[in-house]
């Protein structure tokens, strides 16, 4: 079992107990709920970075890179250095999140915010909007075509984006359809934990231009975006190079003015 595999199988436990504990329509009542949401879509289509900043404090690769962070804070910082979005670890058995991390940083910012974690279940659809997300994350590599069609209708559903993340052509081919907004290529194989950032370069040109394009995981330079750039990527995750720092909004700050200059 590769490390998606254990998240999603922990990920239906903890799903099937969050449903017991609050119900789909007590998800409905909450205040963000009915709120309308940002588009990641069009702010990264405007943005001559299209950096979108992440949140998290660990991950099965790298167990302590900021432990001790505040959301509010950091969101903040993001916000301030020029993100066109931030993306929030929600997870927490494996990254150490939480939607009150996702609920912290609505509260404090006005960009659009993606929940990131591992979605197998409807019911996280209806809590990311819950809790004041814009955009959900679907995983090719643990869901199936049905599974994806249904669950980017939900979110289409409720006025949430999609960004879809693919690492390879088989999954791309499986996965493309109406409903999804952005297509993110994941440069990190989830078996061996290596990067390769060839692996956005080799699935650009087979991404249809209705989609934005979004490159994840081991960007550090930005050499490397301007690099994507030329393949049509709009969009560049960045989580670990940001938050390994003492003041991951100022570490943005930089590395968005750099990439300006």
């Amino acid at each position: 079992m590769n490390i998606l595999e254990k998240i999603a199988a922990h990920k239906r436990v903890e799903v099937a107990e969050s449903k017991e504990e609050v119900p789909l329509e007590a998800l409905e009542l909450l205040p963000h709920f009915k709120r309308k949401c940002i588009s990641l879509k069009e702010r990264l289509q405007q943005s001559s970075t299209g950096i979108i900043a992440e949140f998290k404090r660990r991950s099965p690769s790298h167990p302590e890179i900021n432990l001790e962070a505040e959301v509010e804070k950091i969101a903040l910082g993001y916000e301030k250095a020029g993100a066109a979005g931030i993306s929030v670890l929600t997870d927490e058995e494996f990254f150490g999140g939480s939607l009150d991390d996702l609920m912290q940083a609505r509260e404090a910012v006005n960009l659009p915010l993606l929940r990131k974690d591992f979605i197998i279940d409807e019911y996280q659809i209806y809590e990311a909007k819950a809790a004041g997300a814009d955009v959900i994350l679907l995983i090719a590599a643990i869901l199936n075509r049905n599974q994806i069609a249904r669950f980017a209708k939900t979110a289409k559903k409720l006025g949430l984006e999609v960004l879809l993340e693919v690492h390879n052509e088989e999954e791309l081919e499986r996965s493309l359809m109406p409903n999804l907004d952005m297509i993110g290529v994941n440069n990190r194989n989830l078996k061996t934990f290596e990067i390769d950032l060839e692996n956005s370069k080799n699935l650009a040109e087979k991404i249809p231009a209705e989609y934005v394009k979004i490159s994840e995981s081991g960007i550090s330079e930005t050499a490397a975006i301007k690099e994507l750039q030329k393949s049509g990527f709009q969009g560049f995750l960045i989580g670990g190079n940001f938050m390994a720092t003492n003041d991951p909004g100022k570490s943005a700050a930089e590395f968005i003015k750099e990439l300006k200059g």
